[in-house]
């Protein structure tokens, strides 16, 4: 249930940031009426023109995928054959200092645009999630949970010096300790057969329909997201992802009918993002009153 949002005297959108740098071709894709936005977008220059328009904050909620900083030469097991681990120069790891200044940037301005009773989701492994979670405490916020997302079906571990890693790490967070957080109690025990919801939740990875328009290194399950924005949201709200890849977060989104704006850099990823978004549009038609 909602309780109690302050909400701003404006609500976003692209007409917003006219006379910014983000005013011409930098949205890539745009959906007024169902109020969907992607943006070719450094996540922290988006923010900081945001906190000029919008003092009391925007967004309703965040999910990121922030870089895991996994990318140092490694290997891992990909359908059945050895492959590195670099996904790309966005997650090579810079050392643990700079790794935690730049989380506490981009969070620092996600607390700012969040609404007073807004909530953040963050997931990463033990390469970054510490860090995001002492970052959290650092600006005050109030954790609410921490959730394990086990996936079945791991790839192996090929150097057998190792527990298999199986797990992701997410963090629930509100925007200070005074939010008076959304969580829809009800709708989590309806989805688990009237029991209360725990805090470990077993989803397989993303299948090969949620890659039919291209593949993420990081993609999460469209059904993870789904989860995420039934337990934390109401319909209509306005949800925020500052690193969209390829924009799951957008496509759970518009299939739960809530709004979505996001900022991605690589060129094959928003373009990856466009179609899945508009394929999700159309997929959802029936759902909308048009």
């Amino acid at each position: 249930m909602r309780h109690g949002t302050i909400q701003d005297a404006k609500a976003f959108s692209h007409t917003e940031l006219e006379g910014t740098a983000f005013s011409a071709n930098r949205c890539v894709f745009r959906d007024e009426k169902r109020g969907v936005w992607l943006y070719d977008a450094d996540c922290i220059e988006f923010m900081d023109i945001l906190i000029g328009r919008f003092p009391n904050g925007i967004f309703d909620m965040i999910f990121a995928d922030p870089p895991y900083f996994l990318s140092n030469g490694g290997i891992t097991c990909h359908a059945g054959k050895m492959v590195k681990v670099d996904k790309g120069q966005w997650d090579k790891p810079r050392g643990a200092e700079l790794n935690h200044e730049f989380n506490t940037a981009w969070l620092s301005r996600c607390q700012r645009v969040l609404k007073p009773n807004g909530t953040i989701w963050v997931s990463g492994t033990q390469h970054v999630i510490h860090s995001v979670g002492y970052a959290m405490q650092q600006l005050g916020m109030k954790l609410l949970n921490d959730i394990t997302w086990e996936k079945p079906n791991p790839p192996p571990n090929l150097s057998c010096r190792y527990f298999t890693h199986s797990t992701e790490t997410l963090i629930w967070a509100a925007k200070s300790e005074k939010s008076k957080h959304c969580f829809n109690y009800d709708a989590m025990r309806e989805t688990n057969a009237g029991k209360q919801m725990k805090s470990v939740w077993t989803m397989p990875a993303p299948n090969g329909g949620e890659k039919a328009f291209g593949k993420h290194p990081t993609q999460k399950p469209v059904q993870l997201l789904e989860r995420i924005i039934l337990a934390s949201t109401v319909e209509d709200d306005l949800i925020f992802d500052p690193f969209a890849g390829s924009s799951t977060t957008g496509v759970a989104a518009i299939k739960q009918k809530r709004k979505f704006a996001g900022c991605e850099l690589e060129k094959n990823y928003l373009e990856m993002s466009s179609r899945r978004l508009e394929w999700a549009i159309q997929e959802s038609a029936t759902s909308f009153d048009l």
